[in-house]
């Protein structure tokens, strides 16, 4: 049932933004519409807000392992002592193939989480604008300040984490086609300065995704409170 309606919400979202065409207000109007429809099967912005936090935070922690796995494969071909090169080869291209679709997941998840916190707060900020007794508007716009700081700074630490991954995707990407091209032992042992390099990057690529993955859990927290 869950499933259907998801599927039936995405339709819903995808018809509004071709009716409503690319402009930044009809896209926010498309945006408004799909999560109205998610409110009336009972998921609101703020549950799902912390829903797609969450699952951001796994697809960083999914992707921080391939990568790992990505440089465990390429310094295994470095240090070829023998075996089938081709089926190495193979493994390697197939585990950057692999990274490059977390990549592409991570950044796909931290667009979510975007779109429903720009709902979440147009929708916080209009209701604001209802209250006629000031000391609850001031009180619930003091928490909308507060909700807005917290989570400035954890897109900002998920989109330096998914940029992370960019520079490392590029170097793996050449080395696995310059392997393809010049697959054999003695130019397996010329790549030991690239392979130091690339360990270096997919390192800071690890640091970056951990502050990304510790902030999502703050976050998470911190909105599940129930005085949060």
């Amino acid at each position: 049932m869950n499933r259907t309606r998801n599927v039936l919400s995405w339709i819903l979202l995808i018809t509004l933004v071709g009716l409503l065409g690319g402009c930044d207000g009809c896209r926010r109007k498309a945006r408004e519409k799909y999560f109205d429809s998610l409110e009336k099967v009972g998921l609101e912005k703020r549950e799902l807000l912390v829903k797609r936090v969450d699952k951001a935070k796994d697809s960083q922690e999914e992707a921080q392992e391939q990568f790992k796995d990505a440089l465990e494969q390429f310094q295994s071909l470095i240090d070829y002592d023998g075996g089938d090169l081709e089926k190495m080869y193979n493994k390697l291209s197939g585990e950057y193939d692999s990274a490059e679709a977390r990549a592409t997941e991570v950044r796909e998840r931290i667009d979510k989480v975007e779109n429903v916190a720009l709902a979440l707060f147009d929708e916080w900020q209009a209701e604001i604008d209802q209250f006629e007794n000031a000391s609850y508007r001031r009180n619930s716009q003091t928490k909308l300040k507060q909700t807005r700081t917290r989570y400035q700074g954890l897109i900002a630490t998920m989109k330096k984490a998914s940029a992370s991954m960019d520079p490392v995707l590029v170097k793996l990407q050449d080395q696995v086609l310059f392997l393809k091209h010049n697959l054999n032992a003695q130019v397996l042992g010329s790549l030991d300065t690239e392979a130091t390099l690339l360990e270096g990057d997919i390192t800071r690529l690890i640091s970056d995704m951990q502050s990304s993955i510790a902030e999502a859990e703050k976050f998470i927290e911190e909105m599940t409170q129930p005085d949060s």
